[in-house]
């Protein structure tokens, strides 16, 4: 007979990597907060946040995951405009990240109440769903507005798709979570 994996250490590993990767998210939020509200109120602050590497032929390539805005650069300074604009997506990204990585580490901290199957789950991967789609769909309105505001040239609309494809598989799986729910309660109790 096959000798069966052991896998009595992964939802724990799961757990603490999905916790650690959430509240770097979070960190990485409030500091892209603070940078862009330093951005506004004192430009001279944002080097405390953020640093640069700016050229004044090429700019700067400000990125996160799949949203970007190369920001033009004069005096060694980058153009706050496009700071600001790339923080508050990188905000909002950054959010919804967190915001996956959050509910992940609660779907894994529940395995060990019994079944997956659970309702709250079910919310809790739909949520996962959710955000996923909304992070290619935060870079794609950002970049647009980013393009009327800034010029064609600041930035690229060529986000990914992997947060799409990802969301919509997940949306998917939430539908088979629910029906393994409703399974698990028709045949509980006849066993």
């Amino acid at each position: 007979m096959k000798k069966m994996l052991n896998m009595a250490g992964i939802p724990k590993i799961a757990k603490v990597v999905t916790k650690v990767v959430e509240i770097f998210h979070w960190v990485g939020t409030a500091l892209m907060a603070a940078a862009t509200v330093c951005a506004l109120v004192s430009p001279a602050w944002v080097k405390y946040f953020v640093s640069f590497e700016a050229k004044e032929c090429c700019g700067a390539e400000l990125e996160v995951y799949s949203f970007s805005i190369r920001a033009a650069v004069e005096n060694g300074k980058v153009d706050m405009t496009a700071f600001v604009l790339f923080g508050i997506g990188a905000t909002l990204i950054l959010a919804l990240m967190a915001a996956i990585f959050h509910e992940m580490s609660a779907m894994i901290s529940s395995a060990g109440e019994g079944t997956p199957f659970s309702e709250a789950n079910a919310k809790r991967l739909y949520k996962v769903g959710f955000y996923s789609i909304f992070v290619p769909v935060v870079g794609m309105v950002m970049s647009v507005i980013s393009r009327l505001v800034l010029g064609a040239e600041a930035a690229e609309i060529a986000n990914g798709l992997d947060g799409l494809v990802v969301g919509l598989v997940v949306l998917c799986m939430t539908q088979f979570f629910c029906h393994g729910i409703k399974l698990e309660n028709d045949v509980e109790g006849l066993v």
